[in-house]
C-alpha cells in the first residue's frame, strides 16, 4: 500500500471523475484537476469567489463550482480551457446546484425553495420547477438518466412530480400520504420510488413510474421512526435504519419485511467474528535505542472472544436528534453484504451477510466512527474515526493503515476511485491518495490482523 505526496484542500471538496481519469479538488477559490495517475496539474480554474461545492458531469467533460453565498454558479470545460459558464441566481439567491444526468443542464434551488432553475448549457434556454420540498433528500435521478423525481410541498400537502429529463416535461404528479415527507430515492433499476415520512412518523411508500402506490410499510407507532433508507444496487432489497436501532429488509416482490438486523450493545453469537482496534505497546519502540517515538498511537486488530460489551453512548434525552438508531447504512456493489452504524454504539460497524441473513462481522474502533464507504468493483470497506489512520476491510480480514507524513493527517472522510484501486483521504485542510496494491483485498501475512502501521 503506498500513499502520495499531501495536497492543500478546503471544505474537503475532492472528487474523482466519473471516468476516473481526473481529480478535482478546492483551494479556496481555486479549482485545481490532476492527472489520476500522474497526480500533475492539468488545469487551474479561478472562480469569483470561495467555491462550496463542486461536482463532475456524467461525461466528465464539465465540472460545476458552486458559490452559495453569491448565489453564483461557475461551469468549467476541460476540453476548452478557454471556454465558461457562469449563472448568477442574483437576488433569489442559491442553496443547492447540481447536473442533470445529461451533464448539459444545471438545476440551482433558490433560497427559501422557492423553485428550482435548470438552465441548458446548449442553448442557453431556462425552465423553472415550482414547490421544490425543503427537505434533506428531496430530488432523485433514476440510474438511467430519464428520469426527475421532486418532492414539493404546495397547500400544506406532500406531493412528487416525476419529469422527463430530455425535455423537463411533467410525467406524473401525485399527493403523497405522508405528514411531513423526509426523502424519496429511485430503486436503481429505476422501476420503483421509494418515499419514506418524517422520523415522527414511521412509513415508507413504494411508488411505480406511473404514480401507483405499490406498497405501505410500517414497524411500529408512537415513536421516533425511518433515521436512514438505502436500496441495494440489485434493487431486490430496500433497507430501513430506524430509531430504535433496528434495520428492517423489505424484498422486492411483496415488499413485506424478510428480516430485522438488531444492533444490541453486547455480541453473544460465537459465530460473529468481532475484530477489536487495540493499541500497540508503545515501550518497545522507545526501548530501542535511535528509535524516533511515534506521532500517534500504533494500533491493530485483535479479534475478541464472545461475549464482546461494545461502547455505547447514553443519547441526551433533552436535546432534538438524538444520538439512537441507525444513522448509516450501505450495501456492497455486489448486494452480498450491508454495513451500518448505530448512532449509540458509534465505535463499531456492523456487516450483515445478506445471503444469509445474519450478522458476520463488527468491527469496533478506538473512536467513534465518521464515515465508511464500500470499494465500487468488490466487497471491500473503507473507514474512518477522524483519526491518523484508514481501516479496510474484506473477506480476507482487516487492516489497520497509518497515513505517512509529517504531522498528525486527520482522516475526517474519504472517497473510492471508480476503479477500486485507489483512494482520496480528505483531511481538514489536506487530502492524498491512497493506493493499493492488490485486488483482491488488503493483503494479509499469515496469522496477523491487520498489523500493517
Amino acid at each position: 500500500m503506498n500513499f502520495s505526496e499531501v495536497f492543500k484542500l478546503s471544505s474537503q471538496l475532492c472528487k474523482f471523475s466519473p471516468d476516473g481519469k481526473y481529480l478535482a479538488s478546492c483551494v479556496q477559490y481555486r479549482l485545481v484537476v490532476r492527472d489520476v495517475n500522474s497526480l500533475q496539474i492539468l488545469h487551474v480554474y479561478t472562480c469569483l469567489d470561495q467555491i462550496q461545492h463542486v461536482e463532475w458531469s456524467a461525461d466528465s467533460l464539465f465540472i460545476l463550482c458552486a458559490m452559495y453565498k453569491r448565489g453564483l454558479v461557475q461551469v468549467w470545460s476541460l476540453e476548452q480551457p478557454g471556454w465558461h459558464c457562469r449563472v448568477d441566481e442574483g437576488c433569489a439567491g442559491l442553496v443547492a446546484s447540481c447536473w442533470s444526468p445529461d451533464g448539459r443542464h444545471v438545476l440551482n434551488t433558490t433560497e427559501f425553495h422557492l423553485r428550482i432553475t435548470v438552465w441548458s448549457l446548449c442553448t442557453k434556454s431556462v425552465s423553472y420547477i415550482k414547490y421544490p420540498k425543503a427537505c434533506q433528500r428531496g430530488i432523485s435521478f433514476s440510474r438511467d438518466g430519464r428520469y426527475l423525481a421532486l418532492a414539493e410541498r404546495r397547500d400544506c400537502r406532500d406531493f412528487v412530480s416525476i419529469f422527463v429529463c430530455s425535455d423537463w416535461q411533467l410525467l406524473r404528479h401525485f399527493d403523497t400520504d405522508t405528514q411531513d415527507l423526509a426523502g424519496i430515492e429511485w430503486a436503481p433499476n429505476g422501476c420503483v420510488l421509494a418515499v419514506w415520512d418524517t422520523c415522527l412518523e414511521y412509513k415508507v411508500l413504494l411508488y411505480s413510474l406511473d404514480g401507483r402506490l405499490l406498497s405501505t410499510y410500517c414497524a411500529y407507532e408512537w415513536s421516533l421512526g425511518v433515521k436512514a433508507v438505502a436500496w441495494s444496487p440489485s434493487s431486490q432489497f430496500l433497507a430501513v435504519g430506524s430509531y430504535d436501532g433496528k434495520v428492517r429488509i423489505l424484498n422486492h416482490v411483496t415488499w413485506k419485511m424478510i428480516t430485522e438486523f438488531g444492533h444490541p450493545a453486547t455480541i453473544n453469537d460465537p459465530k460473529v467474528v468481532v475484530y477489536q482496534e487495540a493499541e500497540k505497546s508503545r515501550r518497545r519502540a522507545l526501548d530501542r535505542p535511535g528509535h524516533p517515538a511515534p506521532r500517534a498511537a500504533e494500533s491493530r486488530y485483535e479479534v475478541a472472544s464472545v461475549p464482546v460489551p461494545l461502547q455505547t453512548v447514553k443519547p441526551a434525552a433533552d436535546r432534538a436528534n438524538p444520538r439512537i438508531g441507525v444513522g448509516a447504512l450501505a450495501f456492497s456493489p455486489d448486494s452480498s453484504f450491508l454495513a451500518t452504524r448505530s448512532d449509540n454504539v458509534p465505535s463499531a460497524v456492523w456487516i450483515w451477510d445478506i445471503q444469509k441473513l445474519r450478522l458476520f462481522v463488527v468491527l469496533e474502533q478506538l473512536s467513534p466512527v465518521r464515515a465508511f464507504q464500500w470499494d465500487p468493483q468488490r466487497p471491500r470497506l473503507a473507514i474512518c474515526t477522524g483519526g491518523s489512520k484508514v481501516y479496510l476491510w474484506s473477506r480476507a480480514g482487516c487492516v489497520s493503515v497509518q497515513v505517512p507524513g509529517e504531522g498528525d493527517f486527520q482522516v475526517l472522510s474519504l472517497c473510492w476511485h471508480v476503479s477500486g484501486d485507489s483512494l482520496a483521504l480528505l483531511s481538514k485542510d489536506h487530502f492524498c491518495l491512497c493506493f493499493l496494491e492488490t485486488e483482491e483485498g488488503p493483503r494479509l501475512a499469515s496469522g496477523q490482523l491487520g498489523d500493517h502501521t
